[in-house]
């Protein structure tokens, strides 16, 4: 077996197309695995945490969270998932577990035995995946604006789902800047930051990836929830689950009802509810972001 390859790249190679954003203080690598060339952003030195970004979103999504998590003795480690970022796949099918097998083999090829996760939107699929197949790999987790897996359906979840289809039915070259709105942002959004978040779509690879991760991922991983899949396996790391309280329709009295009671299903999860954050909440509060999960990394029952 060929052993996977760790290479350090400047952030300035010439290679990176298109450029990659400003972000001070990160070395970027590329990591080999079996059919997968992933990006990789990294900072700080000492306990790992992998930092699994959402949709439209790549590493620089936590360019504000990583550095405060290496200021308090963690390796926030920021990888492209398949289909986003820099990252290249020989294979361009994406299935419901294909993120967490790639999670998987990085995790395999830089030596990590165990680490903390921080996820948002679409990369909480494979954070969480990661945590039911692997506990023994998942020392403790933080999820931002995603419910906990074993939540009920409820009506008032319809309005948290239009942007299914169009992104499901998605074609090469159709803009995404609509998802950049006061709707999921508070503090909504700069042309540059936009930009900077949607500039690897310009990549034939990314753009044609959009409708395989959510008619192959998303889709049938959302079928699970809704038919109760996760309430019959046992979530054992210690979660958090982080949303703002301005992200609808996943109000604080709505999220808690169509969790029911987590201690039938978890080990230990709880909930935090951020004041002046919606859906991009890592954008809208990146220092509440970051003190929420030092806090919960430090917490006895996430550090045994």
């Amino acid at each position: 077996m060929n052993t996977p390859e760790v290479q350090t790249v400047p952030a300035t190679a010439s290679s990176w197309s298109p450029p990659l954003p400003e972000a001070s203080g990160f070395e970027h690598l590329i990591v080999e695995t079996p059919g997968l060339r992933s990006h990789v952003a990294t900072i700080g030195q000492g306990e790992p945490v992998v930092l699994l970004h959402g949709f439209p979103q790549h590493w620089w999504q936590w360019r504000d969270i990583a550095p405060l998590l290496a200021d308090h003795g963690y390796r926030a480690i920021c990888p492209d998932l398949r289909g986003a970022g820099w990252t290249e796949a020989d294979d361009p099918k994406i299935r419901r577990e294909t993120r967490l097998h790639d999670l998987v083999a990085l995790l395999d090829a830089l030596g990590l035995e165990r680490v903390r996760v921080l996820s948002h939107d679409m990369g909480a699929i494979a954070g969480l995946q990661l945590a039911y197949a692997h506990p023994e790999r998942t020392a403790s987790m933080v999820v931002l604006s995603v419910p906990p897996p074993f939540m009920s359906f409820d009506p008032k979840l319809l309005g948290g789902l239009t942007h299914l289809p169009p992104l499901s039915l998605h074609r090469r070259g159709r803009p995404l800047d609509w998802l950049f709105t006061d709707e999921y942002a508070v503090k909504g959004f700069t042309a540059e930051t936009v930009a900077s978040y949607l500039a690897p779509t310009r990549r034939a690879e990314v753009d044609g990836a959009i409708g395989r991760l959510y008619r192959g991922m998303v889709l049938p991983e959302a079928g699970r929830i809704m038919t109760g899949a996760y309430k019959k396996r046992r979530l054992r790391p210690p979660t958090l689950i982080v949303l703002g309280r301005r992200d609808e329709p996943f109000t604080e009295e709505l999220v808690r009802k169509i969790s029911g009671n987590p201690a039938d299903y978890a080990d230990h999860l709880d909930f935090a509810f951020v004041d002046d954050a919606a859906h991009f909440i890592t954008d809208d509060a990146p220092e509440a972001v970051a003190e929420l999960a030092l806090d919960w990394f430090a917490r006895p029952a996430a550090s045994a």
